[in-house]
């Protein structure tokens, strides 16, 4: 460890930076060099309090909650454009706290700004209803906004994951309150300093730093909670879930995944090893949908399977501020530690075939890192524990099958369901399989892609409800029915009670 001393980063309430009620940090760790990066404070459930209720006070402000819907959109604009203006800031930040490559960082923060411009879109263009009701009546609905979002993000994808709920949290009227992960604050602090600073007014955007269960557990089980957003493991979502569940918050949970990935031997090999390549390592693996299950039709297996193993051998691993890093670290020693276990679970299982990694790299420069090398298996079978069960590395499974039923059966064989994917070059069998996956996200012929206004988000064991889209800015308001009465005759339904018909 150097012996520098680290930067200590407060919470971040009502517009400022504020010290943490508990007495010790937290330490910030580089995953690709073991180095403290800074420390943070954590947030007892009094400063978890102070946090909903500043933002609760900006909800009903007039400020805030009273500012109209096209002041608030150019608010929001702006603060796209704020982001944009320091962007390669953000790149370093994010590269150096989860240690993702500083090429797949630039890819995916780029875009964050225009979730903001997208969502602020919608809150101009929406409109309510009136609906045709029976009788002589007019009927209209009034959406409102539905108050304080809490909001706990997790280490893989700080800021992207985050904002995800953000735009559409502060473009809906909204405010949050966000729980980092205790891992990869610092992109998170950051960005609340620079939209306070841009205008956005205090206790919209309140950031509290700590650990899972103690901090996390104060903001899911706070009363002051409209809703609750969790990205994370299935465990945390039962967990959390049950916490907000207690106070009939609204829920929106993206938990684990075990993404098939099903191809057809109609379809280029090579091109399906790079999406297999693109899909089970980009971020190290530490993806809710890596391509973690690859599920290959019987006459381009072996070929499938010698190519992606050669291809898992040429990518480069290292420290991801070096541009040219393809695969850095995974977050941690306890997860290097995760993936090393499963691949031992995966030599043990009977039959399975380790063809590629599966070790800690050899190169000693690296030594202080928590660096494993892309994991191939094959011949994987589905009832092994590294066909069901999610790693969260660079760690892919290889399984054969013949039919299209029987890839099918594979490919829904598993407690989760958030993505899935198709490799063919059949237009109807594409869309056929496409509809018979049980999932909420389907690639054709891609992987990882995401858009701002495209519905994001699991079934089963990979959670409820939907981020992006119309989907997830609707989910922040509650809906109001206004029934008028549009008959002047007299009503006295104690007078002839017999005569009168009436839907209550």
């Amino acid at each position: 460890m150097p012996h520098n001393t680290p930067a200590l980063h407060g919470l971040f309430i009502d517009g400022r930076e504020v010290p943490a009620s508990l007495p010790d940090p937290l330490d910030v760790i580089n995953p690709a060099t073991g180095e403290l990066l800074a420390q943070i404070g954590h947030a007892s459930d009094d400063d978890v309090d102070r946090a909903v209720r500043s933002a609760q006070a900006a909800f009903e402000s007039t400020e805030w909650g009273g500012m109209s819907n096209r002041t608030r959109a150019r608010l929001i604009n702006k603060l796209a454009d704020v982001f944009e203006a320091h962007l390669d800031e953000m790149y370093l930040l994010e590269t150096a706290n989860n240690g993702r490559s500083l090429n797949e960082t630039r890819a995916q923060i780029s875009r964050l700004p225009d979730f903001f411009r997208y969502n602020a879109g919608l809150a101009i263009s929406r409109r309510d209803a009136v609906i045709p009701v029976d009788g002589n009546y007019l009927n209209y609905t009034v959406r409102t906004p539905i108050g304080v979002v809490g909001n706990s993000t997790p280490f893989n994808h700080p800021l992207m994951i985050m904002v995800k709920s953000l735009a559409p949290t502060l473009a809906s009227g909204c405010t949050t309150v966000v729980k980092p992960s205790e891992y990869t604050p610092l992109t998170t602090l950051r960005l609340a300093q620079l939209f306070a600073e841009a205008g956005l007014p205090p206790g919209c955007f309140n950031v509290v730093t700590g650990l899972g269960p103690t901090t996390g557990k104060a903001l899911a089980q706070h009363p002051g909670l409209a809703k609750w957003v969790l990205t994370g493991g299935t465990e945390a979502g039962r967990i959390t879930g049950a916490l907000a569940g207690s106070n009939f918050a609204h829920q929106t949970l993206e938990l684990g995944g075990k993404t098939p990935v099903l191809v057809f031997d109609d379809f280029d090999v090579e091109q399906a090893v790079n999406y297999a390549a693109f899909g089970g390592f980009i971020g190290a693996g530490q993806t809710c949908i890596c391509g973690s299950r690859q599920i290959v039709q019987e006459k381009v297996y072996d070929e499938f399977v010698e190519r992606l193993a050669a291809k898992a051998k040429t990518i480069r691993i290292g420290n991801p501020a070096d541009p040219s890093v393809q695969l850095g670290p995974v977050v941690s020693a306890r997860q290097q530690q995760r993936v090393l276990n499963y691949v031992r679970i995966g030599l043990e299982e009977d039959k399975a075939r380790l063809v590629a990694g599966g070790k800690v790299p050899a190169d000693p420069s690296l030594k202080n890192g928590f660096f494993v090398e892309p994991t191939v298996f094959a011949d994987v079978t589905p009832r092994m524990r590294i066909f069901q069960e999610e790693v969260f590395g660079p760690f892919v499974s290889v399984t054969k099958f013949s039919t299209e039923a029987e890839g099918l059966a594979l490919a829904n064989d598993s407690p989760f369901g958030l993505a899935g994917a198709i490799r063919t070059n059949d237009i109807t069998r594409a869309h056929r399989v496409a509809a018979k996956l049980k999932c909420g996200i389907v690639w054709i012929n891609d992987h990882h892609r995401l858009d701002p206004a495209s519905p994001w988000g699991g079934i089963k064991d990979s959670g409820i409800g939907r981020e992006c889209g119309t989907e997830s800015f609707d989910q922040h308001f509650e809906t109001k029915s206004v029934m008028v009465r549009l008959d002047d005759t007299p009503f006295d339904w104690y007078k002839d009670t017999a005569k009168q018909s009436r839907l209550n």
